[in-house]
C-alpha cells in the first residue's frame, strides 16, 4: 500500500510484528459501516458519483456477507482489518474500490470504528447493569424485615435488614450505570474527516457523515481526533470501578457463605467441589470476579501508560490500545453476566443471620440513644452503654436479656420501656428516614429504583 515510496519490501518479521489484522478484524463490522457512510457523503459531496458510490457499497454488503459467513480471507500482509476491508473491496468491483479512501487516513478511520465499535458495548454493558439492578431490588423486596448484622470494621456494629444490604450494592451499580451513560456521550463523537492529521483538501461534510453513523457531535480539532484516546481511557476507568464494587460483593458473599458466617447460599451452578475434600462448596464465580478486576485495573493502566507520552498527533502507539480495551470490555461483560443470574439467587440463612446479630451488642446505639431522649448527654450516655455492655460480655448474654435493675445501675434515666428499643425489630423500625434501614423505609427505595431504572429502559428502547 505504500510502495511507491520504500525501496525494499518489509521484512516478514516486521510485517508480523507490526500487523494488527489478527485482532483489530473484530471492527469488521463497524469499519464497513464507517465506509459505507463516507462513500455516501463523498457522493452527496459531488466527490464521487452516484454510480461509483452505489457500487462501492453494494461492494462493501458483499465482503460483510463474507465475513459473517466466515469465508472471508483476512491476511497479515495487508497490516489491518482497513486495508484487508479496502482490498477485498477493489477485487469484487475494481478500480472503484481504490476511490472509498478520498478525504480520510486509517488515522481517522481506526478512531472512527474503535468510538462505533465501543458505543455498541457501553450500550450493551448498561442493559445488563440495569437487568442486573433490576433483580437486586426483586431481592431486597423480598428481605426489607429479615434481620442481619451491619459490619464497620468488620465488626457487628447495629442491625440492618438484608434488603437494605442490597439496596446498597444497587446504590453502587447505580452509579455505574450513570458513568457509564455520561462517558458514552464523550465516545460518541466523530473523528472522521480529520484525515491523518490536519483534515483534507475535498470539500467533504462532515455532518452528513455524523447524522448517517449516529455521532452525536465532531471532533472539532483533526489533530486532537486522530490521536485522542480519552474516551478509551474512560470508559476503561469507568470498567474499573464498576469491577471494584463486583470485587467488593464477590468479597461480602465469599466471607458469608463461609461456615464462619453461614449467612448465604447462591446456586450450586456458580461454585465447584474440591477434587479432594468431598463436602466443599466453593465459590468460585465470586472468587473469579474478585480476580478479574485487578485485571480490569491493569488494563486502565495500560491504557494511562500508553499514552502518557505521546506528541500530537498519530503514533503507533495506539496500535496497543485495542487489545486492553477488548479484554477490559470482554472481562466487563463476562463478570456481568455471572452477577445477573447469580446475586439475586442469592438465598440469605435468615436464622443465621439472626443469631450472628444477637451476638454483638447491635443495639447498644439504641440504647445510647435512647438514654439522650430521656436528657442524658450523648457522652454520659456512651459510657452508660460501655458499663452495660461490659456486664453483658462478663455474663455472656445480650443487653436485651440484662434485667431492667441490671440495667438502672447505670442510668436512673432507664425505664422499663427500654426493651422496646433493645429489640432487633425495634431498632430496624427506629431508623425510619430517607436512607434508613427501616422496612418501611426499604419498600419506598425499592419503588424509587425502579423509576430510575425506567429512565434507563427508555433510553435503551
Amino acid at each position: 500500500m505504500w510502495g511507491g515510496r520504500f525501496s525494499e519490501a518489509t521484512d516478514s518479521f516486521v510485517a508480523a510484528f507490526t500487523a494488527s489484522v489478527g485482532f483489530d478484524q473484530r471492527f469488521a463490522k463497524q469499519d464497513i459501516q464507517g465506509s459505507i457512510a463516507h462513500a455516501t457523503m463523498l457522493g452527496k459531496c459531488g466527490i464521487l458519483t452516484q454510480q461509483e458510490v452505489d457500487t462501492i457499497i453494494s461492494g462493501l454488503h458483499q465482503v460483510q456477507q463474507e465475513i459473517d459467513a466466515g469465508e472471508f480471507n483476512w491476511s497479515i500482509t495487508l497490516e489491518d482489518v482497513h486495508m484487508n476491508v479496502e482490498s477485498r473491496l477493489t477485487d469484487i468491483i475494481g478500480t472503484v474500490g481504490k476511490k472509498l479512501h478520498t478525504g480520510r487516513s486509517r488515522n481517522d478511520q481506526v478512531a472512527t470504528d474503535i468510538r462505533l465499535w465501543l458505543r455498541q458495548e457501553v450500550d450493551n454493558i448498561v442493559e445488563l447493569l440495569v437487568k442486573l439492578q433490576s433483580g437486586l431490588l426483586t431481592l431486597a423486596e423480598q428481605h426489607t424485615d429479615t434481620i442481619m448484622p451491619g459490619f464497620t470494621h468488620l465488626q457487628t456494629a447495629q442491625p440492618v435488614s438484608f434488603g437494605h444490604h442490597v439496596l446498597a450494592w444497587f446504590e453502587m451499580l447505580n452509579r455505574d450505570t450513570e458513568r457509564l451513560i455520561d462517558a458514552r456521550r464523550r465516545i460518541n463523537q466523530m473523528p472522521l474527516g480529520s484525515a491523518a492529521l490536519a483534515g483534507t483538501t475535498f470539500p467533504i461534510d462532515r455532518t452528513i457523515t455524523a447524522e448517517l453513523l449516529g455521532f452525536e457531535g465532531i471532533c472539532e480539532n483533526s489533530l486532537d481526533a486522530v490521536s485522542d484516546r480519552d474516551f478509551a481511557i474512560e470508559f476503561t476507568s469507568a470498567a474499573s470501578i464498576l469491577m471494584m464494587h463486583l470485587s467488593r460483593m464477590s468479597e461480602e458473599i465469599i466471607l458469608w457463605m463461609s461456615a464462619q458466617f453461614g449467612f448465604v447460599q447462591i446456586p450450586d451452578r456458580f461454585c465447584t467441589g474440591s477434587s479432594i475434600m468431598p463436602q466443599k462448596k466453593n465459590p468460585d464465580v465470586p472468587e473469579l470476579v474478585r480476580g478479574k478486576a485487578a485485571r480490569v485495573f491493569g488494563q486502565l493502566i495500560t491504557l494511562l501508560t500508553l499514552m502518557k507520552n505521546q506528541p500530537l498527533a498519530y503514533n503507533k502507539d495506539n496500535q496497543e490500545d485495542k487489545e486492553p480495551l477488548f479484554d477490559c470490555v470482554d472481562t466487563l461483560t463476562g463478570s456481568l453476566l455471572a452477577f445477573v443470574d447469580m446475586l439475586p439467587n442469592i438465598v440469605p440463612n435468615k436464622e443465621n443471620m439472626r443469631a450472628a446479630t444477637m451476638k454483638g451488642y447491635a443495639t447498644a446505639t439504641d440504647l445510647a440513644d435512647y438514654l439522650v431522649r430521656r436528657g442524658v448527654a450523648f457522652r454520659d450516655a456512651h459510657e452508660v452503654v460501655g458499663n452495660a455492655v461490659a456486664l453483658g460480655i462478663k455474663q455472656g448474654v445480650d443487653l436485651s436479656e440484662l434485667k431492667l435493675e441490671q440495667l438502672q445501675q447505670f442510668s436512673d434515666a432507664i425505664g422499663d420501656d427500654v426493651f422496646d428499643y433493645l429489640t432487633l425489630e425495634g431498632s430496624l423500625a427506629a431508623r425510619d428516614h430517607l436512607g434508613g434501614t427501616a422496612p418501611n423505609q426499604v419498600i419506598q427505595a425499592v419503588a424509587r429504583g425502579r423509576k430510575r431504572l425506567e429512565k434507563y429502559n427508555s433510553n435503551l428502547k
